[in-house]
């Protein structure tokens, strides 16, 4: 499937539909799940793991766009610790 949107309105489009439809809906539960967002319907999935999350929402709409978030964090994936900080 060919893309519709450019980079950043598809990122836009992304983190507007998460602020807007699931953070409100997000339980305690929730914090650090991995959130699959199909940015043209504003369908989404929650799962434990990235993969499960986009297969689930591709069950349901096959031509999802999707855009991946985890849920109470602005990152998707968090590289290394705080030793890797720390150090100069």
């Amino acid at each position: 499937m060919k893309p519709c949107y450019s980079k950043d309105e598809f990122a836009a489009r992304g983190d507007a539909i998460y602020e807007r439809d699931v953070s409100p809906h997000l339980t305690a539960d929730d914090v650090r799940k991995f959130v699959a967002i199909d940015v043209e319907s504003g369908a989404y999935e929650i799962a434990d793991d990235e993969l499960t999350a986009a297969d689930q929402l591709r069950a349901r709409a096959p031509q999802a766009q999707v855009w991946l978030v985890r849920a109470g964090s602005r990152h998707l994936h968090r590289f290394g610790g705080l030793e890797m900080r720390s150090k100069p």
